[in-house]
């Protein structure tokens, strides 16, 4: 058991490192994202400034808490961040996923150690330079509650991520054209996930069932756990229990999408291949 598990590390490792050497050949691309994080705060500074005139708190949240929120939530999306639906549905249009039908790993591992290294480049030219912005610069406090909580959290939010996206991805088994689809998922997950404002500022009804879909756990739940403290719907919980709801919707995530893609292969004909 120890020793295919150590087989499989370091095919992850190899995998990760290939793909960290071919996008760094396009790591300008990543370091965008240097000017583009911080251009996004001051956007946010400047209408949560507006919104919170004359006031200290809204709906439990100080100007301060909304401010380290988004810069969190950038910080974290950098480490975080998932192609694998749009990687999985060109290979399926195109017919070349049915090369990994010859390869001695499915393409559900391949994916996801194709996720690592990229997410190693976007460490390296995405989180640290921003982190580093944030902090000295616009003097938000970015430092986590609590680091290993923080580390386990997103950790967590990578696989979630991942596991989200790979199910969308598997979609274009299903269908010819399944753009829309993806279109559709990724609005609601820029609402639904509280990237693009928290999720509590929603109606307490759509609050709860954020405790039932899968997007808060990408990155408003991660965003608490980084800044310390979790409230949804008037429920308040400690961060070791966030992290084991965290850790139980992530297991479930994972044994639904692992049963999709045994289903799915059975629905690829290999055409255009």
């Amino acid at each position: 058991m120890f020793e295919m598990i150590k087989h499989r590390f370091r095919i992850m490792r190899a995998v990760a490192f290939v793909t960290y050497k071919e996008w760094s050949a396009y790591r300008t691309h990543s370091m965008v994202s240097i000017f583009v994080g911080p251009v996004y705060f001051l956007v946010q500074y400047y209408i949560w400034s507006a919104v919170y005139s004359g006031e200290s708190y809204i709906n439990g949240m100080s100007l301060s808490q909304m401010l380290s929120y988004f810069c969190a939530t950038m910080l974290i999306n950098y480490l975080t961040m998932d192609f694998a639906d749009w990687n999985l549905q060109m290979l399926i249009r195109t017919g070349k996923f049915i090369t990994f039908s010859l390869r001695p790993m499915n393409h559900m591992f391949y994916a996801l150690s194709q996720k690592a290294g990229h997410r190693v480049l976007g460490l390296l030219f995405e989180f640290i330079p921003c982190f580093m912005i944030f902090f000295f610069i616009f003097h938000i406090d970015v430092l986590p509650a609590n680091l290993l909580y923080a580390i386990l959290s997103i950790a967590m939010a990578f696989m979630m991520n991942f596991f989200i996206h790979y199910s969308i991805g598997m979609v274009a088994f299903w269908m010819v054209q399944s753009s829309s689809i993806r279109n559709f998922f990724n609005l609601c997950e820029g609402i639904f996930s509280g990237s693009l404002i928290p999720l509590v500022f929603f109606p307490k009804s759509l609050q709860m069932a954020s405790f039932f879909l899968p997007f808060q756990y990408t990155t408003f739940l991660p965003a608490m756990v980084y800044t310390g403290s979790y409230t949804l719907a008037d429920i308040t919980l400690p961060i070791p229990q966030v992290l084991l709801l965290q850790f139980i919707a992530v297991i479930i995530a994972g044994v639904v999408c692992r049963g999709l893609y045994a289903v799915s292969l059975k629905h690829f004909t290999g055409v255009g291949a």
